[in-house]
């Protein structure tokens, strides 16, 4: 197999920008992106998905799978970045996993097993349209896994249900087994900031999001047919654009909301990361690309 090393971080940490910089300095590695959003096509400003220009620069994989419309499950997105993964390491192609998404991240590098589906109670369950009342069911059938999901997060908590219900067993007793950390002897390597630098790049990012045309992707997405499935609807930055756009929240309002989802949304993924001890982290001061790329280059020309 040929070398595979993770950068890893919240959003808005520059782990991107480092994996693209380091993908050129060792020629020949490719960067698959592992990024719940990133797999739906159309959906660009938004994911800050890598631009056609930095495509050309460094080959990516596992973005632009799907159609906004189709459901897409991270054990479809395990298939595909392993067999993603396994082509490259056929080639001896050095491979860049860019991780936003612990669950993804996990489900690729570590072997999950997840548990199956009951696409009728999943139908049922999501005619319900209120998001409390679920999430007090689920308190109910699992309170440990409802303690790791959140009160808002329906996709997460209709998935639990679906296996709850259809299982008859707790979601948590049943679930992939995130906790476990076995070797691997993939290098892992983190982007740490400060909390409250880190949220004045999120609000810097929604920013430039809005400048480069956030509210006109999300107006086209919105005339899609077929329509967006409930998964990319609520993804950051399009729910919000989509309030605005359909009267129920001003702009400013709507780009209020998606900063502070943001930093929310942040504040989970470091402490998803955090809990994997694997995980080797760096603390960035100014510059991540300066302060974080020797580390992803001596990982892989080890």
């Amino acid at each position: 197999m040929s070398k595979q090393v993770v950068i890893l971080g919240p959003t808005a940490s520059g782990k991107s920008s480092v994996a693209m910089a380091a993908a050129q300095q060792v020629e020949g590695t490719h960067i698959v992106a592992v990024d719940a959003m990133q797999v739906y096509r159309e959906m660009n400003i938004g994911t800050a998905k890598p631009t056609a220009a930095d495509q050309q620069l460094v080959p990516h994989h596992c973005i632009d799978l799907v159609d906004p419309s189709q459901r897409f499950t991270v054990t479809q997105f395990q298939e595909k970045a392993r067999g993603e993964l396994t082509k490259l390491g056929e080639s001896g192609t050095a491979a860049l996993l860019v991780a936003g998404t612990g669950l993804y991240l996990t489900a690729v590098i570590d072997n999950l097993e997840f548990p199956g589906e009951w696409p009728d109670v999943r139908a049922e369950l999501e005619e319900n349209h209120n998001t409390t009342l679920l999430y007090a069911q689920l308190k109910q059938l699992d309170p440990v896994a409802a303690e790791r999901i959140e009160p808002t997060n329906r996709r997460r908590m209709i998935r639990a249900l679906e296996v709850c219900i259809g299982s008859g067993r707790p979601f948590s007793d049943s679930g992939p087994g995130t906790s476990a950390y076995p070797d691997n002897g993939i290098v892992q390597i983190g982007l740490r900031w400060k909390r409250e630098v880190l949220a004045q790049r999120i609000a810097d990012r929604v920013d430039a999001m809005l400048e480069d045309g956030l509210v006109k992707e999300t107006k086209a997405l919105l005339r899609r047919r077929p329509a967006m499935s409930a998964t990319a609807r609520q993804a950051l930055g399009y729910k919000e654009m989509a309030d605005h756009i359909e009267g129920r929240a001003s702009l400013a309002e709507a780009k209020a909301e998606l900063v502070l989802r943001t930093r929310q949304f942040a504040v989970r993924q470091e402490r998803w990361f955090r809990r994997d001890p694997r995980i080797t982290w760096v603390e960035v001061h100014k510059d991540p690309i300066v302060e974080v790329m020797p580390y992803v280059l001596r990982a892989l020309k080890a």
